[in-house]
């Protein structure tokens, strides 16, 4: 689809229908480490305009399209406002007011059902969906509304196969950055030995000069990678088993940023213009970004739901 400009001059009514359409509103307002002003705040404040625009395609189709609609932010938006942002996002997908949990907290998956749309929630973490490969933490509010029926807790919550994620090197075993500045820990030839820094916990530690907490903020090799962030590179501590003495702490190069997002390698290199980006650029938009297996499994549920309904009408 083209670009549409300023999503606030967009009318959804003159848009060409779409059976589908995926959005995730600016999280600098609900993220735990942003400035928490919530759905108030001027940029994730934008959820309103793009549900308008959903909205207005549905008048204009006679409520045909779209027929599903996903919502995706960051854990934080639970929270904002007393929790109340989050009831705000849910009442306006499912239309009508949605009460609080008697616990007055968000479970992190749950679903409003009764009406048009039937609306799904899910807490998604990334490092659960790479098989025997590994990603980074990346924790995600889903949301799944349906405008056709019941079938956004088969999108959200059946069990499927996760997709393969791309290969981790070219045939050979050689890595496909050309720029990498040390050897990659996914290449495939040593065994890497990976320490992630957790590095919040270390600059808390180190500020309250608390030894202990400083050495354990150093992560052990089975704990996740840390989420990538768009305003900061994470550094970690590598070296090939049975060669300490080799080992450095360094930061992850743009490939294996996308690798820990489950992205093909190079996914950020270019631009719609062909032109290469700049690396600090290439790491916000990873710090940015939605972990590629989790967004497979919802749109892999959307496309059953789909293929059913057609197979059905056909």
């Amino acid at each position: 689809m083209a670009h549409l400009g300023d999503i606030t001059k967009v009318d959804g009514g003159k848009i060409p229908p779409v059976h589908v359409i995926t959005f995730g509103s600016p999280c600098q307002n609900l993220s735990l480490i942003g400035n928490r002003s919530g759905l108030a705040g001027a940029k994730s404040s934008l959820f309103y305009q793009a549900f308008r625009i959903i909205q207005e395609m549905r008048d204009a189709t006679d409520n045909l399209y779209p027929a599903i609609a996903v919502w995706e932010n960051v854990m934080g938006a639970f929270s904002t406002n007393d929790r109340m942002d989050f009831r705000a996002v849910l009442s306006a997908f499912s239309d009508t007011e949605v009460p609080m949990p008697p616990s007055g907290r968000w479970g992190n998956a749950g679903m409003v059902r009764g009406g048009t749309p039937d609306v799904c929630w899910r807490l998604m973490d990334a490092q659960y969906w790479a098989g025997s490969r590994r990603l980074a933490r990346r924790q995600r509010i889903f949301i799944v509304a349906d405008f056709r029926g019941r079938r956004a807790a088969d999108i959200l919550f059946k069990p499927r196969p996760m997709l393969p994620l791309p290969p981790p090197c070219r045939e050979g075993g050689r890595t496909a950055a050309e720029g990498d500045r040390t050897s990659s820990f996914e290449t495939g030839r040593q065994i890497p030995v990976i320490h992630p820094f957790q590095c919040f916990r270390m600059r808390g530690a180190a500020k309250r000069q608390e030894e202990t907490a400083f050495r354990n903020s150093f992560g052990l090799p089975t704990d996740p990678f840390p989420t990538l962030l768009a305003s900061d590179v994470t550094p970690f501590a590598f070296w090939y088993e049975g060669d300490p003495d080799g080992g450095c702490i360094r930061f992850l190069t743009e490939t294996e940023s996308e690798r820990l997002m489950g992205l093909p390698e190079g996914w950020t290199k270019y631009g719609a213009d062909g032109e290469e980006i700049r690396p600090l650029q290439r790491y916000k938009v990873l710090g940015n970004a939605i972990a590629l297996p989790c967004a497979d499994y919802i749109m892999a549920g959307i496309y059953e739901v789909l293929a059913d309904k057609v197979g059905k009408e056909d």
